[in-house]
């Protein structure tokens, strides 16, 4: 092999090798998982109609619209503070808002915590950061955000049903 080649295939094993070594395969695999969920909790979404997004099952849960705010201001502040996503304010005049409006919050939330997902590196998933609850590795906070978004779109399923809305075929793998 000619010399130029020969570092060209060596720069490439290396840098293969580095890029494997900074990405941890469980980010990989949650990154695939956390897109499902984005599609998932968007045609939940969609399938409620307009009219319904205030709906409440009973008077002291969140309705159907505050769920899908709290799933997104969840996975910002999360991101955000131990994940190393970009920051984005917190939103105060949520109450008028639209369905078009809660979605498109929604989506952007998912995205900043999908960038989240790019953004950490293999040494960075057992740092111990300060959390409310006692500190945690980030690696636990990254599997906190996914778990607390799959409790709260398990609940929106129920509020479809009470609706008679057929929720939308599970995306999870």
């Amino acid at each position: 092999m000619s010399t130029p080649i020969i570092l060209l295939v060596s720069w490439f094993a290396f840098t293969n090798e580095a890029s494997a070594q900074s990405v941890d395969s469980l980010i990989i695999e949650l990154s695939k998982k956390w897109e499902n969920a984005k599609a998932y909790t968007l045609k939940m979404a969609e399938a409620m109609p307009a009219e319904n997004y205030n709906f409440k099952p009973t008077p002291d849960v969140m309705s159907f619209k505050q769920q899908l705010l709290h799933i997104a201001e969840n996975m910002k502040w999360l991101s955000s503070a131990h994940l190393f996503s970009p920051s984005s304010k917190a939103e105060k005049d949520t109450a008028s808002w639209d369905k078009a409006a809660v979605v498109k919050y929604v989506t952007a939330a998912y995205e900043q915590g999908l960038a989240a997902h790019h953004l950490l590196r293999q040494n960075q998933l057992n740092e111990v950061v300060p959390f409310f609850a006692g500190t945690m590795s980030r690696r636990k906070i990254l599997v906190l955000m996914h778990d607390h978004q799959t409790h709260h779109v398990g609940q929106l399923i129920l509020y479809l049903r009470l609706k008679g809305i057929k929720p939308p075929a599970y995306v999870g793998w």
